[in-house]
């Protein structure tokens, strides 16, 4: 493992890196110790403090965990699937929240993503699937439920859409689109939607899902898809007209 001590880039981000690629690369397995600090140090040539912050790198990132005592130290992790579904949604919240994503184009790929998993999950869905999307449509029915409620059953439902599919790659690929994009376009659209109306498409979709009928899923999230679109124009337009308004009057 080599960095380039000339190089412009923080050493301890080029240590994580050199750690992580050895890792990647199978050159260190899980549950292998790592080399000491010291031994790090005078194998990199930095000093210790840069090899300790390059492993809170390392352990921020779930690939290597520490533990204390006569045996202790660093360690190779086994980064489960949750583990990496937790880092992937705040990294894509993240990059939607200040990156400027425009809504039609989280939009877009939120629904492409998830049609990806529509066939598989009207196959595979187990019933303990399909009970979790009808238990979210009742709840989104209830006419007392909070903003927040709804939000956090409507990612509940979707969720258990995307783990129908029945494989761990595609869930964790839609962890962001999920779990990260689908709450911030509530954010924009809660005000105008039809609760009915998202209770009448939700229906659809565990309906189809019930069926095995992959295309009816799909296409119940196309509609879904023009919907929420829809609501966001109009939000839009309100905003503009309001900007509008208020500048003519001062």
């Amino acid at each position: 493992m080599k960095i380039d001590p000339n190089s412009p880039g923080d050493l301890s981000a080029q240590i994580a890196a050199a750690i992580r690629d050895a890792i990647i690369g199978g050159d260190l397995i899980v549950d292998e110790r790592l080399p000491s600090e010291a031994e790090l140090a005078d194998n990199f040539n930095v000093s210790r403090p840069t090899v300790r912050e390059a492993l809170k790198r390392l352990a921020a990132q779930s690939l290597i965990r520490t533990q204390r005592g006569a045996f202790g130290g660093a360690f190779v992790n086994r980064l489960s699937y949750q583990d990496a579904y937790n880092q992937h949604i705040t990294t894509s919240t993240l990059l939607l929240g200040m990156n400027g994503v425009s809504f039609d184009t989280a939009c877009e790929a939120r629904f492409a993503l998830e049609r990806a998993c529509a066939t598989l999950s009207a196959e595979r869905r187990l019933p303990d699937h399909l009970a979790t999307m009808r238990a979210e449509i009742v709840r989104q029915a209830q006419p007392g439920l909070s903003d927040e409620a709804f939000c956090a059953s409507d990612v509940a439902l979707h969720r258990a859409l995307v783990d129908g599919a029945g494989n761990p790659v595609m869930s964790y690929q839609l962890a962001g689109a999920v779990e990260a994009m689908q709450p911030l376009m509530n954010m924009i659209t809660f005000t105008a939607r039809d609760r009915a109306e998202i209770v009448r498409l939700h229906t659809s979709i565990a309906d189809a899902a019930e069926a095995r009928d992959g295309m009816a899923v799909s296409d119940a999230l196309v509609e879904l898809e023009a919907y929420t679109k829809a609501l966001a124009q109009s939000v839009f337009a309100a905003r503009a007209q309001n900007t509008a308004t208020g500048s003519s009057a001062s």
